[in-house]
């Protein structure tokens, strides 16, 4: 099943690098913030969450109800504006190119070495709780696609 979700991780890196270019363009109707912030925090948030998951001690895993994973994660939908990124992920005010490729470097690196983590691996959420190895690719994946969404609506506008 991970290897599935780790595929699809790597196609939306691919996405994310595919927009390096567009990096200054923005639209304030759709977003407050430039398709190189979209990109740089999609990327801190897999690096940051990839760097956690690493370090968990999978003995300690609990399983939790969350309400909202519960609601938001099978529609892979997260409403947009309606949370703030954590300061730990945002994007500093000047987004280079070169350092957006070497964050799709390290997070290329880091699906490398999570793939193969036990089930019970776990990343702990600030809204969906305690996440097992396959709901954090999950929220991955979620995560992307929705910065994803808000930087091609930019391009089409």
């Amino acid at each position: 099943m991970s290897n599935k979700q780790i595929t699809i991780l790597n196609n939306l890196l691919n996405e994310i690098e595919h927009n390096v270019p567009n990096k200054e363009m923005s639209n304030i109707q759709v977003s407050k913030v430039n398709i190189g912030w979209q990109l740089d925090h999609s990327l801190k948030v897999i690096n940051g969450v990839c760097t956690i998951l690493l370090k968990t001690k999978p003995e300690k895993y609990k399983r939790d109800f969350n309400f909202w994973r519960l609601i938001l994660f099978p529609f892979g939908y997260i409403p947009r504006g309606k949370a703030k990124a954590p300061k730990i992920v945002q994007p500093p005010s000047d987004i280079s190119s070169e350092d957006l490729y070497a964050q799709l470097e390290m997070a290329r690196k880091h699906l490398d070495k999570i793939s193969p983590l036990p089930k019970k691996s776990y990343f702990i959420h600030h809204i969906f709780g305690i996440l097992s190895k396959k709901q954090t690719l999950r929220f991955l994946e979620i995560h992307s696609k929705h910065h994803l969404k808000i930087v091609n609506d930019i391009l089409k506008k």
